[in-house]
């Protein structure tokens, strides 16, 4: 079974993105970029849904350039889930090496059939 981890700093989200991903996957979750990164060094998921704004030293766009700098997590899929849906918003993400990028309010399905195509 394929891991997804889960990082934003409401549990509310967190458990809704949970939902989303169905019981296709396993689910880790983080609540702040720190213990994200920790977890995605020590379970090495093979998927990561990533808010960008949270609270800490590390916001999700941080997170995701020290994914994208080691290579030991070379391939891990990346989906920024996020409240910021500007235009340029969407361009930093793909800047930065995100695999794809959903604004909340997202459908569960688009992100579900996302997960699916990626990690099958």
């Amino acid at each position: 079974m394929k891991t997804v981890l889960i990082v934003d700093d409401h549990a509310d989200m967190r458990r809704l993105l949970s939902i989303s991903a169905g019981s296709d996957f396993h689910v880790l979750e983080a609540e702040d970029g720190e213990s994200a990164l920790e977890a995605i060094r020590r379970q090495r998921p093979d998927a990561v849904l990533l808010d960008i704004m949270m609270p800490g030293a590390m916001d999700g766009l941080q997170v995701l350039d020290a994914i994208r700098a080691d290579p030991a997590l070379k391939g891990i899929r990346v989906a920024m889930v996020t409240a910021r849906g500007q235009a340029s918003d969407l361009g930093i993400g793909k800047a930065h090496g995100a695999d794809a990028y959903f604004v909340k309010p997202f459908s569960p399905l688009k992100l579900l059939s996302w997960l699916r195509s990626n990690l099958n």
